[in-house]
C-alpha cells in the first residue's frame, strides 16, 4: 500500500509525533539498551555511533511514507547497516527485536495522540469517549496498514541482506580454510595465512581419511542423486563443525577426504565417538584411518593414513575407525617385495572355488564372527564352518588356528594389493 498525500487526523498529519528524529532515536536507542539484552553489551561508540543513526533512519522512513513519500535510500542505508551487523556477528533476532521494539514505541505514540485529540468528556458521569470523523477512522486504518508495510519491508531488507553478506562472509571463511588445509597438507609455509583466517596452528595433528559411501538414495532413478550427495556432506561438515567448535580443518567432499584435528581438542576415546557422529549424521557407515603428526610431517601422516583406509577397504573391514597400530602388519604387508608375491600365491588354491575366497574375506572383515558371516552370505553356519574346514585342506593353514589364520589373513592381503 502507498499513499500521495500526508495522512492525517483533525487536520494534523499522523507522523508528527515522530517528527523529532533526533530526540526520539535517543529515547529508542535508550530503550533497547535496557530491554533488549544483546544491546546492552555493544560498544558505546556502536550504540551511540551506528545504531543511533540507523533508528533515526527508521524513523525518517517511517514519517516519509506517513506523510506520502517513498525513500527507497533509507531503506538502502538500513540493507548496509544490516551487511555490517552480519560481519559484527550481531545475532540478526537482536536486530528484529530492537526493531519491533521501537515499531511498538513509534507506533504507541503515533495512536496516542491521534486518540488525545478526540477525546470528549461526557456530562453528568465524567465519562470520556474516543470520537471519531469517518474521515479520520479512514486514515487511521491506512496508517495502520502503512506501518505493518514498512515492518515488512525493514524485516525483509534487513533478513535479506544479512543473509547476503553472512553467506558471503561464511564463503570467504570457508575459502581461506580450504587454502590453509591444502597448505598443511601440501607442506607449504602457513603462518601468513594462519593469521589470515584467524586460525592458530596447532602443535599436532590427528589426521583422518575418511570415507563416505554413497547413501542408498544417490542410486535412486526418481531422485536426484548429485542432490543427496550434497546434502550429505552438508550433514556431515555442519557435525564436525558442531562437534570440533570450528577447530578442525578439512577437505571433503561426498566420498570422503582429509580431516586435521588437533591434537589438544580432541582424546582418543573422542575421535571414536567423532566417526560414529559423523556416520549418523551422514546417514551411512563412515569409515576412518587415524595417523597423528605435527604440521611439518602432515603431508607424509596423510598419505599414510590414506594407504591405511586403502587397506580397510580391500579387506572389507567394519566400519568405524582404525588406527596405525592395529593395521601395522597389513600396512607392512602391502610393500612390494619377494614376501608379498609369496604370500599372495597361497591362495592360488582357491580359484577355482570363489565361494571360499568370498567367505575367507567376508569371514576375517567380520572380525571371525560366525554368525554375522553367514548373514552377509545368506548361508546356515554351519555352512559356514564346513567352508573353513574345506579352505584348510586346500591350503594347507587352518582358518580356526592363531598360526593359520594369521597365514590366511596375510595372504590375502598380498593378494589383494597384488591384484590391484
Amino acid at each position: 500500500m502507498s499513499v500521495d498525500i500526508p495522512l492525517t487526523v483533525s487536520g494534523t498529519p499522523i507522523s508528527s509525533p515522530l517528527k523529532d528524529v533526533r530526540g526520539l532515536a535517543q529515547h529508542m536507542v535508550g530503550h533497547f539498551v535496557e530491554t533488549v539484552a544483546p544491546c546492552g553489551t555493544l560498544p558505546g561508540d556502536a550504540i551511540h555511533g551506528d545504531v543511533t543513526t540507523i533508528t533515526r533512519t527508521c524513523l525518517e522512513l517511517a514519517v516519509g511514507m506517513l506523510d506520502g513519500r517513498d525513500l527507497p535510500e533509507k531503506t538502502k542505508r538500513l540493507e548496509q547497516a544490516a551487511a555490517q551487523w552480519a560481519r559484527e556477528g550481531i545475532p540478526i533476532d537482536t536486530i528484529h527485536h530492537a526493531i519491533h521494539e521501537g515499531f511498538k514505541i513509534g507506533f504507541e505514540l503515533v495512536i496516542s495522540s491521534a486518540a488525545t485529540q478526540h477525546i470528549r468528556q461526557d456530562e453528568p458521569d465524567g465519562e470520556t469517549t474516543l470520537a471519531l470523523s469517518v474521515t479520520d477512522f479512514m486514515n487511521m486504518m491506512d496508517g495502520a496498514k502503512l506501518v505493518v508495510e514498512l515492518l515488512d519491508r525493514m524485516t525483509s531488507a534487513v533478513a535479506m541482506a544479512y543473509v547476503r553478506e553472512l553467506r558471503s562472509v561464511v564463503s570467504e571463511h570457508h575459502t581461506a580454510v580450504h587454502t590453509l588445509t591444502s597448505a598443511l597438507l601440501g607442506g607449504h609455509s602457513t603462518s601468513t595465512m594462519a593469521r589470515e583466517c584467524g586460525i592458530e596452528i596447532a602443535d599436532s595433528y590427528h589426521v583422518l581419511a575418511v570415507s563416505i559411501p554413497a547413501h542408498p538414495e544417490e542410486q535412486d532413478p526418481a531422485v536426484d542423486g548429485k542432490v543427496v550427495a550434497r546434502r550429505k556432506l552438508r550433514r556431515v561438515q555442519a557435525e564436525l563443525a558442531t562437534r570440533c567448535t570450528g577447530q578442525a580443518l578439512s577437505l571433503l567432499s561426498v566420498d570422503g577426504g582429509t580431516i586435521l584435528v588437533p591434537v589438544a581438542e580432541g582424546s582418543d576415546e573422542g575421535l571414536d565417538a567423532l566417526v560414529d557422529q559423523l556416520s549418523r549424521a551422514a546417514q551411512v557407515p563412515v569409515t576412518a584411518t587415524l595417523v597423528s603428526a605435527p604440521p611439518p610431517r602432515l603431508p607424509d601422516a596423510a598419505d599414510q593414513a590414506h594407504e591405511l583406509l586403502d587397506i580397510v577397504q580391500r579387506l572389507g573391514l567394519v566400519r568405524g575407525l582404525f588406527r596405525f597400530d592395529e593395521l601395522a602388519l597389513e600396512y607392512q604387508l602391502t610393500r612390494p617385495g619377494p614376501g608379498r608375491d609369496h604370500l599372495g600365491s597361497l591362495l592360488d588354491t582357491l580359484e577355482e572355488h570363489p565361494e571360499l575366497l568370498e567367505t575367507l574375506q567376508v569371514h576375517i572383515s567380520n572380525n571371525l564372527n560366525r554368525q554375522r558371516t553367514a548373514r552377509l552370505l545368506h548361508v546356515h553356519t554351519n555352512t559356514v564352518d564346513y567352508r573353513l574346514k574345506k579352505i584348510g585342506q586346500l591350503t594347507g593353514f587352518d582358518p580356526t588356528q592363531a598360526s593359520g589364520l594369521w597365514y590366511l589373513r596375510s595372504a590375502l592381503v598380498a593378494r589383494t594389493y597384488e591384484a590391484g
